[in-house]
Parts: C-alpha cells; structure tokens; sequence
C-alpha cells in the first residue's frame, strides 16, 4: 500500500512509538495519579515525560499548562465551550474544521455572536480581516494553523499579535500543523493552543491536548468534564490547579506514553528538517498531478504558504469514485470528499463533493510520490 492519508492519521508510526506503548502495556499499566504504589508511580512518570515533551516541541514554559484530552476536537470543545458565554462574539474563517465550526454554531443557538472573515480562493486568511472583524464584545479569535483541504499556512505570528494587542484571547487549531510547522506559543502569541497526536505527533489516536496559556482566567474556564482526578476528593468542585481541572477521569496512558515517543522522534528528527521533507514531497506531487490534462490542483501559489496536503479534481469523475479505484485498483490510500470542512470546500469552490486529498508525511517516499501521480495519469487516460 502507498498510503496518502497522513492528513487523517500519520502511518506507520516509529518503532520507538510501538514500544514505548508495548513496554507500558506490559510493565507500568496502573491507574496514574490514583495510587503510591510503584506500578502507578511509574505511570505517573510517563504521563509527566509526555507533557514534558509535548512541552519542549511547543516552548511551553510551565509544563502544567498541557492538558491532555482525548483528542484535538475534544481540546477545541473545551475551550470554546469552557470560555464563551452568551453575548460574547468569536472571529474566525471559513476554512476551519468542522472541530470548531460546530462547536461555534452550537454556541451561536445559545447567544454567542461569530463572524467568519473571508477567506482568497487559495485559503488564506489575511490577517487584518480578523482586526477589522473585532468588535467591543470580541472575547476570541480562532483560527487553523493549517487547512486540511488545501494545505494553506495561515500567519498565526501576526493574528496573534493583533489578539494581543487587543486584550483578546487567541486559540490556534494545530490539527495539521503540530508536529510538522514551527510553533512557539509565546513568540506566537498563542493563549490556546488543540493539538491531535495521531497525526504530525506521529503518537497513537485517541491522544491530544490542549495548552492554556497565563492570560487563559481557568476560573472562568469552565471543565468541559467532571469526575475524579486523585486528588482534591473531599471536595464536590474540580480542583483549581493545573493541569488536573481539566483531566478528570483515567487518562490515556498508554497512549500518551506512545505519543511522548512520537514527539521525542520529532525532536530528534527536527521540525525544520521534517517540514522541508514533507513540502518537497507536496511540490513534486502537485507539480506532476498539475501537468496532467483535466486535472485540477488546489494550492496556494506561494509555496511559502502550503505545507503537505495537496488537493485535486479530475474532471469527469466524483471524487468518492477516483479515490475508490485508486484504493482498489493501485493500493494507494487516501481520502476524498469535503473533509470535514464544508465552508473550506465552498471557499475554494469544490461543494458539495469536495476534492480527492494525497498528504504524504514522514515516512512517504519520492517513489511513492511518482507512483501516486502515474495511477492519475493512468486513470485520466483511460
């Protein structure tokens, strides 16, 4: 199999995630933070290895600012959820993902206002639409680092700053950036920042997490979950300290002892390095779908702004169709539709079918890339 998916979930994984997860599985499964017996101690020990490593990627100061959940989705409800209340008013894009497009609409039925900037047909945010789009109720702007329909880099750097300079929070979604784009919650302006750890984390699914940055008020915070958290249980109120307000219930440990491997890989390799991989990889493989006749690619022209998610049309054929057969009939997977991410899908004008998407990631190879683009061509052919 050539698998294109990494946009969905990063595969395969570095050994050291597998083993990692094996050794805890079989070595230190006990509760963490729930016992002072050796095995849970051990448990403990990497939860705390995983925010610390989570911690350096980021520049994150105070480790007890990562909180993980189960997912970035999850992350994006608890903050939007946790920080908005009605008569509020949040400015985001139309390129997001349906992890905070829902959350938003769920929010603006209970009286919280959103406007939605424009977005080029490329997918950029120029970043004084969302300065002009602020208003005296403005509590938050919301914005995706990376678009997983079309791959485009929004300036974060400068619409954090606007934030700032405005008394505003700033949540950053790093779906399909963390791991793979330079991210520095303090020279970015970041107050709140949803990671996955499925996919440039290259850690398992079912992991993620959310950073809460010193400006974020975690009293007027609101958990999004309640339950125990091994401490604090004479009280019937979630602790006031973090990360623990956050993480009631049994986490993920064997995941996140996965996902601290996944991100000490990432490390070793080097964003920089991984980055440029992953955008050599993305050019070649728009550049040789590009030249073929009848097929459309969805990119930003700068190639500054787009990073390893390359969208395409064929024309003729519904993209469900071309992704079936080039499953069935090539063994390459990827994923076709909208996504996720309708308003993204309107903006750069493929609703209601959406686009066929080839994300190559790591472990994605040129010869793979070349195979990719000549099943196109073979089926364009046809």
């Amino acid at each position: 199999m050539i698998y294109l998916d990494n946009g969905a979930t990063t595969w395969p994984k570095p050994e050291s995630v597998y083993r990692a997860m094996d050794d805890f599985a079989r070595h230190r499964a006990a509760n963490p933070g729930r016992g002072a017996h050796a095995m849970a101690l051990a448990a403990a020990a990497a939860v705390d290895d995983a925010r610390l490593q989570v911690a350096r990627l980021f520049h994150i100061a105070e480790t007890q600012r990562v909180v993980f959940r189960a997912s970035a989705t999850d992350a994006l409800n608890l903050a939007l959820f946790g920080l908005l209340r009605p008569g509020n008013h949040a400015v985001t894009s139309p390129m997001e993902h349906n992890a905070v497009s829902r959350p938003l609409r769920a929010l603006q039925d209970m009286g919280v206002q959103v406007t939605r900037v424009p977005a080029d047909p490329f997918g950029w945010v120029e970043p004084q639409a969302l300065a002009d789009a602020v208003t005296p109720a403005t509590r938050l702007i919301v914005l995706n680092h990376v678009s997983n329909v079309t791959g485009t880099l929004q300036d974060i750097r400068a619409a954090g700053r606007i934030a700032r300079e405005r008394g505003l929070l700033f949540l950053v979604d790093a779906a399909q950036s963390a791991g793979v784009v330079p991210i520095d919650v303090e020279a970015d302006a970041i107050d709140l920042l949803a990671f996955p750890g499925h996919k440039g984390l290259l850690g398992p699914m079912g992991t993620g997490g959310l950073y809460i940055g010193p400006r974020v008020d975690t009293d007027a915070l609101r958990p999004l979950s309640y339950g125990g958290t091994g401490g604090n249980s004479e009280e019937d109120v979630p602790p006031r300290t973090l990360p623990a307000r956050y993480e009631a219930g049994t986490l993920n440990a064997v995941g996140l002892a996965g996902l601290a491997a996944g991100v000490r890989f990432v490390l070793e390799q080097g964003i920089e390095r991984i980055l440029a991989h992953e955008r050599s990889l993305a050019d070649r493989l728009a550049e040789g779908l590009a030249a073929l006749p009848g097929v459309r690619v969805y990119a930003h022209p700068d190639p500054a702004r787009r990073t390893a998610v390359v969208s395409f049309t064929v024309e003729g054929w519904e993209p469900g169709d071309l992704g079936a057969v080039l499953d069935q009939s090539f063994g390459i997977a990827c994923r076709t539709g909208l996504h996720c991410a309708p308003d993204a899908a309107r903006t750069i004008g493929v609703f209601p079918l959406g686009t066929v998407r080839f994300c190559p990631g790591w472990f994605t190879t040129e010869a793979e890339v070349d195979a990719a683009v000549e099943a196109v061509r073979r089926i364009v052919a046809a």
